[in-house]
């Protein structure tokens, strides 16, 4: 099949029965046409249709080098640095379509899964069907243009112990048993942001210990989210109708759902490991896969902090303020993030090298330290956008104000510096959608914890980074006596 377009996968999304759960109503198919669900599938068809715009065909896709189809460059295994650059690319043009807003599109889990499978060795160290499993499960993924989402968190319960000491083993996701046709999986994890992809994979995000009651939540797999007893449960929806008072939330809500496995049954040809601690722990650090997927996101991050920077800056203009100084410093700012994040990416890419699997993999130091600065400075960026607003968040006109017999007394009292009232009052519902609606609240929330709790990210960095060149040049210094 190869590349498809936003039209193949609409089809697919609406003809493709599946158990989602919204406000209380389950959907099963159409789901294109599931007012929840309709823009965000639209948006994410739109990404899909850019693989054929002639303009940017030479960056979004490559040829397959098994079907010698056309198909998404987000799959391309690099092996040299051009394919790396050919990676960014497509991946920044992506992006730039919701400003940053889709955390989710398809190049963040098929840059993982590309990742995995140059490392199907390592997957097969102790069974040779698993290696054979993810190398095929990528290249199905690959000529068939699919959409992943994936679940790795357990449900958050009771924190202070594991999950075999639940209340009920089977809260979190966990092995009921395993025969001639698969391995049955019963419980929940969360979350699963875009619950539209057409396929799931199931991965551990924390430690698995080593003991018998472990074993049961140490696996690997990806599956149809279609799957018989695999159910999504939805959060409320941000999707507003009106684009114009919700210029962002109308677009690209992505959604996200708690997955329950209800005895699902997966087959042994879609399981990549199976009660396997050092897999289970290492297997996106050792496959380089982690790697893959901070380089898309920290690209993600730079098309999200240059659209809100922007924003703010033409709200400076709108309204006159861009030649205060305490204005100044505050998009200054903005703009030492939006350089430093890109100096990191660039840094990274400047340093790749070939690791053990073959791909040209970016040096993991300037992306690692990219996505532990993100986190902690996105509400910042929401703060800048509510304190160069102000007030003007506070009083904004709706679309059907805008319609109504008020129109000539909102032109009058809603005008700018230099632009129309209309364009203004644009302006700020879109600064809304980011620094205040539902929507963007949404936004700061999932940032902050985009790769996991960021004390742990933290601690991980800490001890993960080669400290001691630096304190040698310490010990050098203290003792060089002789030097004067």
């Amino acid at each position: 099949m190869g590349a498809r377009s936003g039209k193949e996968f609409i089809a697919t999304l609406d003809s493709s029965p599946r158990e989602i759960w919204i406000v209380g109503e389950k959907v099963t198919k159409d789901i294109s046409k599931c007012p929840e669900f309709r823009a965000i599938a639209h948006s994410i068809a739109h990404l899909y249709d850019m693989q054929f715009d002639p303009r940017l065909a030479n960056i979004m896709t490559y040829v397959s080098p098994t079907s010698r189809e056309v198909v998404g460059t987000s799959f391309l295994q690099p092996k040299r640095l051009v394919d790396l650059e050919k990676r960014h690319q497509m991946m920044k043009a992506w992006a730039d379509f919701s400003g940053g807003m889709m955390g989710r599109t398809p190049d963040y889990l098929n840059s993982d899964l590309m990742a995995l499978a140059s490392a199907s060795k390592f997957f097969g160290r102790n069974d040779p069907r698993f290696e054979e499993n993810i190398q095929k499960y990528y290249e199905f993924v690959r000529e068939n243009d699919l959409l992943l989402t994936h679940t790795l968190i357990h449900p958050q319960a009771n924190r202070s112990v594991g999950p075999s000491k639940q209340a009920d083993p089977f809260l979190a996701a966990r092995i009921v048993e395993k025969n001639d046709e698969g391995v049955i999986i019963r419980g929940a994890r969360m979350l699963a942001t875009l619950p539209l992809a057409d396929e799931i994979i199931v991965f551990p995000s924390t430690v698995i210990r080593g003991t018998a009651d472990d074993m049961p939540y140490s696996f690997g797999l990806g599956i149809s989210t279609g799957t018989k007893g695999l159910k999504f449960i939805c959060r409320e929806s941000f999707a507003e109708a009106s684009r114009f008072d919700h210029p962002l939330a109308s677009r690209f809500d992505e959604q996200d759902a708690v997955v329950i496995f209800d005895d699902v049954l997966v087959p042994w040809d879609r399981v990549f490991f199976i009660e396997d601690v050092e897999i289970a722990n290492t297997l996106q650090e050792v496959s380089g896969g982690i790697v893959h997927m901070a380089h898309q996101v920290m690209i993600k991050n730079i098309a999200k902090t240059e659209f809100i920077l922007g924003v703010i800056t033409m709200i400076g203009d709108t309204i006159g303020i861009n030649e205060f100084q305490h204005v100044q410093e505050k998009i200054a700012k903005v703009i030492i993030l939006l350089e430093s994040l890109k100096a990191m990416v660039r840094a990274s890419e400047a340093d790749a090298q070939i690791n053990q699997w073959g791909l040209m993999t970016p040096d993991f130091k300037p992306l690692n330290a990219g996505r532990n600065l993100f986190p902690r400075l996105y509400p910042r960026l929401r703060a800048v956008i509510q304190q160069l607003s102000a007030s003007g968040l506070m009083a904004l006109p709706t679309e059907k104000d805008m319609k109504s017999e008020m129109r000539d007394d909102i032109d009058t009292y809603y005008q700018a510096k230099n632009t129309s009232s209309e364009e203004r009052i644009r302006l700020f519902r879109l600064a809304w959608d980011i620094a205040g609606s539902s929507f963007g609240s949404r936004q700061e929330l999932y940032e902050r914890f985009f790769f996991g709790d960021p004390v742990r990210m933290a601690g991980n960095l800490f001890n993960w980074y080669d400290k001691q060149p630096y304190k040698d040049r310490v010990k050098e210094l203290l003792h060089a006596d002789d030097i004067l």
